[in-house]
């Protein structure tokens, strides 16, 4: 069964729709981006979302200490590193909060990005486009062709929506599907949107 993702929440109707519809993953963004939320925020709005989803948290280029931080509260149950961390980065972090597993984004050039990331030390990667300047939420979807085979599993972003999710399970297979911007309208979380796509991702079964 793949999995869904929606990422990008700050608002309780996002949180209203989420304990609707009931993805597998929830993000919420703490990196500087029109997505960003705060800590007291998320924590509240943690405390309103079904325990059954798992809260992500997003981080690009964070002090490790501040990422480790966030970790160790009941705000999220997993980190997802969207910046530039590296090999070190990843270990530091590893040993500050040994207990939470981590995403690690690829901005996916070529199969090459895909083969080094995986042999990092995280439980998952994250499959995005690459655009110059943008760490994510383009919304520009990125030639599958691309993905080599792969053993680690992986969450498939980048342009996601209702209308294309399902060919795009088709091709690649992967262990779970992560939307934003194609969620919105007008920069706001709709929820007719959401709806429909994890409905098409849940029929693709």
């Amino acid at each position: 069964m793949t999995r869904i993702k929606i990422c990008g929440l700050k608002r309780p109707k996002d949180i209203e729709i989420i304990n609707e519809v009931k993805p597998d993953f929830a993000g919420f963004v703490f990196a500087k981006s029109s997505r960003q939320i705060e800590e007291r925020l998320a924590a509240e709005l943690r405390e309103k979302m079904d325990s059954a989803v798992k809260a992500v948290g997003v981080f690009v280029n964070e002090p490790i200490w501040r990422v480790a931080v966030i970790g160790r509260s009941e705000i999220i149950q997993m980190i997802q590193l969207h910046g530039d961390e590296d090999t070190s980065y990843i270990e530091e972090l590893r040993m500050r909060v040994p207990e939470i597993p981590i995403i690690k984004a690829v901005r996916v050039r070529s199969g090459d990005d895909i083969l080094k990331a995986a042999k990092l030390d995280v439980e998952y990667l994250l499959l995005d486009t690459f655009v110059k300047g943008v760490y994510g939420g383009s919304g520009i979807g990125f030639d599958k062709k691309l993905i080599p085979p792969v053993k680690k599993p992986y969450f498939l972003a980048g342009g996601l929506t209702a209308e294309n999710v399902k060919e795009n399970i088709r091709i690649c297979h992967p262990f779970a599907v992560d939307t934003s911007s194609a969620m919105e309208t007008d920069g706001i979380k709709d929820a007719d949107k959401i709806r429909k796509f994890v409905e098409r991702v849940r029929n693709n079964e």
